[in-house]
């Protein structure tokens, strides 16, 4: 794992300006209000100008637990009990600093960490940080594959099997692109070959915006369809490449029209 990062690091990148929007330049203070940081309240630069990975899952404590394992990785002083959340005064996200690795929580499904990606954006550029990756890691629904397999997200396309994100924007739908960094997913398989007993493909996620009916679920409070029709459904989307199912993926994937390299890695459960 330190021989990737090491190796990721010293990629060349195009660095570009995280944040798009000129309104941030006339505000005299800018507060990242779900992680109880603000550019006067916390010197930003000093606390995360160094950050290179940004690793985000859905659970706190699945995000705390991948700092332990990065501070016991990347060999860092202290004990990995002493890592304390940063945003531990907000009960919304948690967030954990490990040397060079960010790990925050982001909850679970689209509006929740499209609210944690705006702030993370704009706390990566008050900071001054350069050539970041981002990296999404969390469980999945498979399609046509053993649990455990790790899925190395190609393309994250939407129900329809789009590689978009469709948000309505002050009554306007905004379609913005889902593409990852292809190189990046790349080298995340070329490092799965250190662990040889987890299988490892690279293939398409789909985004849904619910876990039983978005899903093809039959066990929701709701259904409104019939076990053929899921199973139809399912199998046009392993026509489509889609090999996981999650909730969070396309959002996840715009934030490379922000200058980030983003690439997501899901185990089936």
């Amino acid at each position: 794992m330190r021989a990737c990062l090491i190796k990721m690091a010293n990629k060349d990148i195009l660095q570009v300006q995280y944040v798009k929007n000129p309104h941030l330049e006339s505000m005299e203070e800018d507060i990242l209000y779900h992680f109880n940081l603000g550019t006067k309240t916390h010197n930003l630069p000093a606390m995360f100008g160094d950050i290179k990975f940004v690793c985000v899952g859905g659970s706190a404590n699945r995000m705390r637990a991948f700092a332990q394992f990065m501070h016991q990785e990347l060999g860092q002083p202290g004990h990995v009990d002493d890592i304390r959340d940063i945003c531990e005064e907000t009960d919304r996200y948690s967030m954990f600093k490990v040397g060079p690795v960010l790990s925050v929580s982001h909850g679970m499904g689209a509006p929740s960490i499209s609210i944690m990606l705006h702030e993370l954006i704009k706390l990566l550029y008050h900071s001054r940080c350069r050539d970041v990756i981002l990296f999404r890691i969390g469980t999945s629904g498979g399609i046509g594959l053993a649990p455990g397999t790790v899925v190395i997200t190609d393309k994250a396309v939407d129900s329809f099997f789009r590689p978009q994100f469709e948000q309505v924007v002050l009554g306007k739908v905004i379609v913005r692109s889902t593409e990852l960094d292809e190189g990046l997913s790349k080298e995340l398989l070329q490092c799965s070959t250190e662990l040889p007993d987890i299988p490892t493909v690279i293939a398409n996620t789909m985004c849904t915006h619910d876990f039983y009916e978005g899903q093809g679920r039959l066990d929701g409070a709701l259904c409104s369809f019939s076990t053929e029709e899921k199973l139809e459904y399912l199998r046009k989307a392993h026509e489509a490449g889609v090999r996981n199912i999650e909730m969070e993926s396309t959002v996840f994937a715009r934030t490379g029209i922000n200058g980030t390299s983003p690439a997501i890695k899901k185990q089936l459960y």
